[in-house]
Parts: C-alpha cells; sequence; structure tokens
C-alpha cells in the first residue's frame, strides 16, 4: 500500500484469515443445528461476513441491513438510522455480523429492535472492539480483535466511503484528510 493516509498497518490481511477462521469455526460448532438468521451490517462488514460465511458450515439465512452513525467523520454522530430490514424475526436466533464496536450504541440499539421484533436470541460476532470508547453498557458475544482507539481502515472500513479494499486493516493518518 502506497497511500500515506495510512500511517501503520495494525492488522495483516493473514492475522484478519485466521481470526475469521477461528471465529467461524466457533459459530459453526455452535449453531451447527440451530439455522440461524445472519444479519449483515452494511456497508463496513461486508468483506468480514463474506469471508467469515465461506468458512462456516451450518445452514442458515443471511439478511442486510444498513445503519448510518458516523456520516463523513472519523467521529459516530450519536443518531443512528437502520434501513433495510424486511424478514421475520419472530422466534428466529439471530447473529449480527458487525465490522467494529467502539460506544457501542449502533450495536446496542440493533440488539433491541430485534428483540422488539420478536427474535428468539439476537447475538453479536464483531471483527473489531474498541473498548474505551464504550458509551453503552454492551460487549460482543464474539470479538475478533481489541484494538486501542485509532480510526482504522480497510477490510470494509472506511472513512468517507474510501479505503474499505484495503486487504489489511490499517491506521489512518488524520492529519492528512
Amino acid at each position: 500500500m502506497d497511500d500515506n493516509r495510512i500511517k501503520e498497518i495494525l492488522l495483516t490481511e493473514e492475522q484478519l484469515n485466521d481470526k475469521v477462521t477461528e471465529l467461524a469455526k466457533t459459530l459453526s460448532e455452535k449453531y451447527e443445528d440451530q439455522n440461524p438468521l445472519v444479519i449483515s451490517v452494511l456497508n463496513g462488514s461486508f468483506m468480514f461476513c463474506s469471508d467469515l460465511l465461506k468458512k462456516m458450515n451450518f445452514p442458515l439465512e443471511l439478511n442486510f441491513i444498513q445503519v448510518s452513525s458516523y456520516g463523513n467523520s472519523t467521529e459516530s454522530t450519536g443518531s443512528i438510522q437502520i434501513s433495510g430490514n424486511r424478514i421475520d424475526m419472530k422466534g428466529r436466533r439471530v447473529i449480527i455480523i458487525e465490522d467494529i464496536i467502539d460506544s457501542g450504541n449502533t450495536l446496542k440499539r440493533l440488539t433491541e429492535y430485534f428483540g422488539t421484533l420478536g427474535a428468539d436470541t439476537v447475538e453479536t460476532c464483531v471483527l473489531l472492539d474498541k473498548p474505551s470508547r464504550r458509551e453503552v453498557d454492551i460487549e460482543p458475544d464474539y470479538c475478533g480483535f481489541k484494538i486501542e482507539d485509532k480510526f482504522v481502515v480497510g477490510y470494509g472500513l472506511d472513512y468517507a466511503q474510501y479505503f474499505r479494499n484495503l486487504p489489511f486493516i490499517g491506521v489512518l493518518d488524520e492529519t492528512k484528510i
């Protein structure tokens, strides 16, 4: 990567692949006979979810939901907008796949939302966790990596819709944007 706006590679493509394999194995063992509904939170989790699903070997249903809280900023606006849910949740076991949890507002809101729609259980699987940024009481059920409070991009994560195509997780140099 030749982009000088990435000041360091935090997680390599190999590290990501190894962790996704580990998470897929754990989820496969738990859900092998459960036929869960997997919900990928767009846009950030699409790469993580795609790689994860390829390695999960059990029947599941997949749906996508779009949630927005950042806009074109490096800070969450705190306002969460949900769109794209058109599936019956009643009695379903739901697994939310998310790229990153920091404040926790988005994941908490989604968990509560699916609960009000009648989901039997709602579990969360995140690639990255920034626990130092938590504003609400929520912890992911499954987590790839805990990271420090740095603005990261790549592997689906973006800044203003850019950098999603990087095969690694990099730290964005905010002085150069």
